[in-house]
């Protein structure tokens, strides 16, 4: 929180700075030093024209973007939307910045906005869309989907509609991406739809529903997560163990079955094989968790 303030701080610090555009009452592109930035606040640029100035203490916010590809997206977004849109942003990231201890990029002032204007629009038509990462961010990422949830009071608070809570997820991945860069963010979207999509097998083979709170599925979970990471790094883990592979094959002829599915999924998706302790520890847990779901 402190490198959010000092950030504050920094945007303010300066002297007066002339009027490239004015977007809407509340919204000036200003040039600082060689660069152009966004402005915001109440009435900021109302009865001004380009060339005039504004001191740095009349500006609420300021949005540095790093290309002007950005700038002139998130310049097109501000002039066409509602100012409660993007105070509703401000608050939420204001709040994701304090619940995740961190300081974000102004990038996703602009992701945010985009995003929310959508699915306003989307709401008032009845349009909902339901979030296939659901049960993987509730799950490996809590904080965010609190973040999300704060969002969606926000909207509805706001806007006076009823905004269905998979929104939350859709939010909350925003927060997820710009907290990686962008290649460990797609590590970690690849590695929740692995193990949605391994789940999936295991309840289908077996046709079953699992107890979420049950400590064979919590270890199962747990277990699929090292595992999906290990194949994402191409680490591959095996002791040649093979008489316990095949006893554990002989004992749970139904849990080899379903890990013969798993195997090519594994096979098709990451162009790798399931090794022989690989192989045996998820017979194991399939078999733990599937005779628990079984006997309920």
């Amino acid at each position: 929180r402190f490198l959010c303030n000092l950030r504050g701080a920094v945007e303010r610090r300066s002297c007066n700075m002339k009027i490239s555009q004015i977007l809407n009452n509340n919204v000036a592109i200003v040039k600082r030093g060689s660069n152009e930035i966004i402005v915001y606040s109440k009435g900021v640029a109302f009865k001004k024209k380009p060339g005039q100035e504004i001191t740095s203490e009349e500006i609420q916010k300021t949005y540095v973007l790093d290309s002007h590809d950005k700038l002139e997206h998130f310049s097109f977004l501000l002039s066409n939307t509602k100012d409660e849109y993007l105070q509703m942003v401000n608050q939420i990231i204001a709040y994701g910045e304090e619940k995740l201890k961190t300081c974000v990029s102004d990038y996703l002032y602009l992701t945010l906005l985009d995003h929310l204007d959508f699915t306003i629009k989307r709401i008032k038509k009845n349009q909902f869309i339901k979030s296939p990462l659901s049960w993987e961010v509730k799950k490996f990422y809590p904080e965010h989907y609190q973040i999300g949830l704060y969002a969606v009071s926000i909207i509805q608070k706001t806007m006076d509609i009823e905004c269905p809570t998979d929104e939350a997820v859709a939010i909350a991945l925003h927060f997820i991406n710009l907290q990686n860069d962008t290649n460990n963010a797609n590590h970690q979207i690849k590695a929740m739809e692995t193990v949605r999509d391994i789940l999936a097998i295991i309840k289908y083979h077996f046709h079953i529903n699992f107890d979420e709170d049950s400590m064979n599925y919590i270890r199962l979970v747990t277990h699929l997560q090292y595992f999906v990471t290990r194949l994402l790094k191409h680490d591959v883990y095996d002791s040649d163990e093979q008489e316990l592979n095949n006893q554990i094959r002989s004992l749970y002829p139904e849990a080899y079955s379903c890990v013969n599915k798993i195997r090519v999924y594994v096979r098709d998706a990451f162009q790798s094989e399931l090794t022989n302790d690989e192989e045996t520890y998820l017979m194991l847990h399939i078999h733990r968790v599937t005779q628990r779901e079984e006997r309920n």
